[in-house]
């Protein structure tokens, strides 16, 4: 039992960091329309900056605030130079561009700054929490925590009145620009935003497992939280990343010995999977019916 507690325990937080990642895409979906295939790299890119920042002297905490900066600031510029070029194009193209962005990203930050894992030292013990027979990861215990105040403040955040005209670009751009709203700067908002998520999920991931290309890597299971909770819900992101983490820890954990490891991939698969076949809109997405 206690083997069972520890899987799900630290499943449900290792989902919660999945979360934080998948909330920037959510973001600006929810904002702009557009599903964003870079932020896998931009959760990279966010934990290279803080890692240049930091071991350059920058103290750990002023580095991230610095990093947030950067990266809202990444994500206007993303919206002025790349997606403004692509108005009036069909939504296809401005995927492929996002899909090209993550591949740039991808492989720009370690030809740049070597290929080697960068150590990033955020100050908490490596030591877990060890609860009865149950041991917990003292990051991702962190991660969680920042999860869960994201989502929340995301949920809060577009019942604002900035976060309703993001919510009416979103569903229309012509009638939001006939009504006063500014196009350009609502998507530029939404992908400063998802830029601050990503530095969240970067700190924390590039904590765990060192910074390096392979932090792109989590764009996978953000897909699959995605996909299931929804592309326009950001509760849907806590109840899917709680989902994809619980059971991409459990099932592997019971399985890997007889499969011979790496079932959590295929876990993560299914899931993405068996969603778009018998809930696409996911589990609380808006469901659009077109008639044909």
């Amino acid at each position: 039992m206690a083997y069972f507690l520890e899987l799900f325990i630290n499943g449900a937080l290792t989902g919660l960091m999945y979360s934080l990642v998948a909330l920037g895409v959510v973001l600006i979906y929810k904002s702009a329309g557009v599903p964003n295939l870079a932020q896998g790299a931009m959760v990279m890119s966010a934990a290279y900056v803080v890692w240049i920042l930091n071991s350059n002297g920058v103290p750990m905490a002023l580095a991230i605030v610095l990093g947030a900066v950067v990266m809202f600031a990444f994500g206007m510029l993303a919206e002025r130079f790349l997606l403004r070029k692509m108005v009036g194009q069909p939504i296809i193209m401005i995927v492929m561009l996002t899909l090209g962005l993550e591949i740039f990203l991808r492989g720009f930050g370690p030809g740049f700054l070597g290929a080697a894992p960068k150590q990033l030292d955020i100050g908490l013990s490596l030591a877990p929490i060890i609860i009865g027979d149950v041991f917990i990861n003292r990051v991702y215990l962190l991660g969680g925590i920042i999860a869960l105040l994201l989502i929340a403040a995301s949920g809060l955040f577009f019942r604002t009145r900035l976060g309703t005209k993001l919510r009416a670009v979103s569903d229309d751009h012509i009638s939001s620009w006939s009504v006063g709203i500014s196009v350009e700067r609502a998507i530029g908002i939404s992908w400063g935003i998802a830029g601050i998520s990503a530095l969240a999920a970067g700190v924390v991931w590039g904590s765990v497992q060192g910074v390096d290309w392979t932090l792109s890597e989590l764009l996978f299971p953000a897909i699959a939280v995605v996909i299931l909770g929804g592309l326009d819900s950001v509760l849907g992101v806590l109840i899917g990343g709680l989902i994809v983490g619980i059971l991409g820890s459990v099932i592997p954990g019971y399985i890997d010995e007889f499969a011979g490891g790496g079932t959590r991939d295929v876990v993560t698969s299914l899931i993405i999977l068996f969603t778009i076949m018998f809930r696409p809109y996911g589990i609380l997405g808006r469901e659009d019916i077109e008639r044909v």
